[in-house]
């Protein structure tokens, strides 16, 4: 019985939209890596993020596999654009984007013989909207401090799991930096957090605790247009769910894994790809997020 009502639990958890790549925020934690928290100078840029999000197993509130049939593949194409304007402002750069997201997901899973869901969707996500972003850039450092929102653009259902939308707005607060060990700025370390506040979600009258994402990157430049290194991240819920069927479990997720990028300046053209696993994870799903990036300044 207590194996049962566990499996019922998991999949409640799955079923109002926590297991999937962004658990049961929005941001997708991962996605910037080396020197995240470096913005670009004055100028239009367009970036396309490819983000694909695989996992085969569920891990509780331990952090042990959750004893079920579980598989989740989920494949985002992000176009972003960003405007970083002449306006200065307190020293830095005034910075505004905005993301767009096309989503799939496909997601199952089974236990004790029965199939409790099998859905796949493909649609518009849900946008998000910075329109003040500070980006600092020093001899030996940049930074940067902002703030953001998701709408709920994307279509939800509580009842289908691989729904491209959350459901519910998200308040979302940026803060980072990136240093530079050497004057040539060959060597940096970088750390971007985010701090995610949410609604109630549509149909389910279930509010999300709050989540804190902290990625960091330690990277070297090569040959001024290369830069490779390692990247990861950790994401904690701070505060509990509230609303019907929710429990004070929390959830965790850690990740690391390598990253490869080159810029080429006459093309003002840049790709970036990173893989990282994700280990010790808690109350979510435990696998894979690979990104390949591709940018472009106008």
């Amino acid at each position: 019985m207590k194996k049962l009502l566990l499996t019922a639990a998991m999949a409640t958890f799955v079923m109002m939209g926590s297991a999937a790549l962004a658990g049961s925020g929005h941001y997708v934690s991962g996605v910037e890596g080396i020197k995240a928290a470096t913005l670009p100078p004055e100028g239009i840029y367009w970036r396309m993020y490819n983000v694909l999000y695989t996992a085969d197993d569920l891990r509780d509130k331990h952090g042990k596999e959750v004893d079920v049939d579980f598989d989740v593949n989920v494949y985002a194409l992000v176009n972003r654009l960003v405007y970083s304007s002449g306006i200065e402002l307190l020293g830095a750069n005034l910075v505004a984007d905005i993301c767009v997201p096309l989503v799939y997901t496909d997601i199952s899973m089974k236990a004790g013989g029965m199939t409790l869901f099998d859905d796949n969707e493909f649609g518009l996500g849900d946008i998000l909207i910075e329109p003040a972003i500070l980006a600092w850039h020093g001899p030996r450092y940049d930074a940067a401090l902002g703030v953001g929102v998701y709408l709920p653009t994307g279509d939800f259902d509580a009842d289908e799991p691989a729904s491209p939308g959350k459901g519910f707005w998200t308040g979302m607060l940026t803060a980072g930096a990136t240093f530079y060990f050497d004057e040539a700025k060959t060597w940096s370390i970088s750390a971007l957090s985010r701090y995610e506040i949410h609604s109630e979600q549509e149909d389910t009258d279930v509010t999300y605790g709050n989540d804190f994402h902290f990625e960091w990157g330690l990277g070297k430049t090569l040959a001024k247009t290369w830069d490779v290194g390692l990247a990861g991240y950790c994401r904690w819920q701070l505060t509990d769910d509230s609303g019907p069927g929710t429990t004070n479990d929390r959830e965790e997720a850690y990740a690391i894994g390598p990253e490869v990028s080159v810029f080429v300046p006459e093309w003002g053209l840049g790709v970036s790809m990173r893989s990282l696993w994700e280990f010790e994870n808690k109350v979510n799903s435990q696998g894979n997020v690979t990104t390949l990036m591709i940018m472009k300044a106008f």
